[in-house]
């Protein structure tokens, strides 16, 4: 959410189907009791799921973020959408049990223009995703959605065996493509594929699979997914990732929602699936 948008109830980002309501700085845990009477109480896992020991990034910590741990220069800022900024900063929100996943989009600035809500998850299935590592078994379906809580685009990986595919939708479910894993050895590649057509490719550069590059049906690069690290002991402590999404040039859909999910799916595909894959 938009620290400038204003005070009110809005569809909660957290994916109850009520509304929560925003201080004008953060969430609070209030969801509307006129909208739905008997709402379930979370059980003590799902509270400790839900806290956020990260808390928001500021406007200089993403500037450090892009600028000296990616490597990515200051450039003329976009329209201020997802969709028209030329760098995009996806970071993963650090719980102390991870069993709900969520991002937070900002632009080069600071200024957040997205969050990434896990959705469809029952309570037996978070259960299982604390006893043991078992995601890649496991549907994962994500919504990007607005300052607003509209829905922009949804991702849905299915459960997997070796190989993963990510599934892309616009917000109302119409489809756009699919992202798949090419190869489960070596330095991982995933095609982007159009009713039935490789339109490009998401290129891992080393194969622990930090940084990819992300090229046209002509092999040109249009895109760059770097990762970014928060210090040793954040990394030894947590799963959480952080990428740095740079566009080099105006892209036209299919291709423009494909890359801008494509940072979201490489965490999804390969760190979450980490055990899986002998990484």
């Amino acid at each position: 959410m938009a620290q400038n948008t204003p005070p009110g109830w809005y569809p909660d980002p957290q994916g109850s189907g009520q509304q929560r309501y925003w201080d004008g700085n953060q969430w609070t845990p209030h969801l509307n009791p006129g909208q739905q009477q008997q709402h379930q109480q979370p059980s003590q896992l799902e509270k400790l799921a839900e806290l956020d020991v990260s808390g928001p990034a500021n406007a200089s910590q993403i500037q450090q973020q892009v600028q000296h741990q990616a490597g990515v220069q200051p450039t003329q800022r976009g329209g201020g959408t997802l969709f028209t900024e030329p760098v995009l900063v996806v970071n993963q929100k650090t719980k102390l049990i991870e069993i709900n996943n969520e991002y937070s989009v900002y632009d080069q600035a600071g200024q957040q223009l997205a969050a990434v809500v896990q959705v469809g998850q029952s309570g037996l299935k978070k259960a299982i995703r604390f006893l043991g590592s078992y995601d890649q078994f496991m549907t994962h379906k994500f919504e990007i959605r607005d300052g607003h809580g509209r829905v922009l685009l949804k991702a849905t990986r299915p459960a997997k065996f070796v190989k993963s595919r990510v599934v892309i939708e616009r917000g109302d479910g119409a489809p756009i493509g699919e992202i798949k894993q090419l190869n489960a050895i070596g330095k991982i590649n995933f095609g982007l594929i159009v009713n039935g057509q490789e339109i490009g490719q998401i290129r891992g550069e080393n194969w622990r699979a930090w940084n990819f590059a992300v090229v046209d049906h002509t092999g040109a690069e249009v895109a760059r997914i770097t990762k970014t690290f928060e210090g040793v002991l954040k990394t030894m402590f947590t799963t959480a990732d952080n990428y740095v999404l740079q566009i080099h040039r105006p892209l036209q859909d299919p291709m423009l929602s494909m890359v801008i999910t494509s940072a979201l799916t490489i965490d999804t595909a390969l760190k979450q699936d980490s055990r899986g894959l002998g990484g």
